[in-house]
């Protein structure tokens, strides 16, 4: 018998839950795997850009370094450029931060920043 795994992507949930989850996440670390799930759900799903954009900046500047919600954060920086085809200024300051931070040493932010960031060049069309 094979067992066949699937994998769904997080459905984005009510701001307010997001809101809850990441600010719990970002004072305590053993909510980071529920502020994954949620920070993903947002990035794919939800509509409202702004918002997304907002806490992945939150959580790629307020995480504590070693934290796997930095390379994340910049995975779904990219997430959510290839989705609306634009980011903030600082937020592509951020990304690029996050993407330097992790070729620079993976223990602070791993490789899923450098695979946002890489995103973000392709579907914005930079450097």
């Amino acid at each position: 018998m094979h067992s066949h795994l699937s994998f769904e992507n997080p459905p984005a949930l009510p701001h307010e839950v997001v809101v809850e989850v990441l600010e719990r996440a970002l004072g305590d670390r053993s909510a980071e795997g529920e502020a994954a799930s949620v920070l993903v759900g947002s990035a794919l799903n939800d509509d409202d850009r702004e918002f997304v954009e907002h806490w992945c900046m939150e959580v790629g500047t307020r995480a504590v370094p070693g934290s796997p919600l930095l390379g994340l954060a910049g995975l779904c920086l990219g997430h959510t450029a290839r989705r609306f085809g634009c980011l903030s200024d600082e937020a592509l300051a951020l990304a690029k931060s996050l993407a330097v931070r992790a070729e620079a040493d993976s223990s602070d932010v791993d490789g899923r920043a450098l695979d946002g960031f890489d995103d973000i060049r392709s579907f914005l069309h930079l450097w």
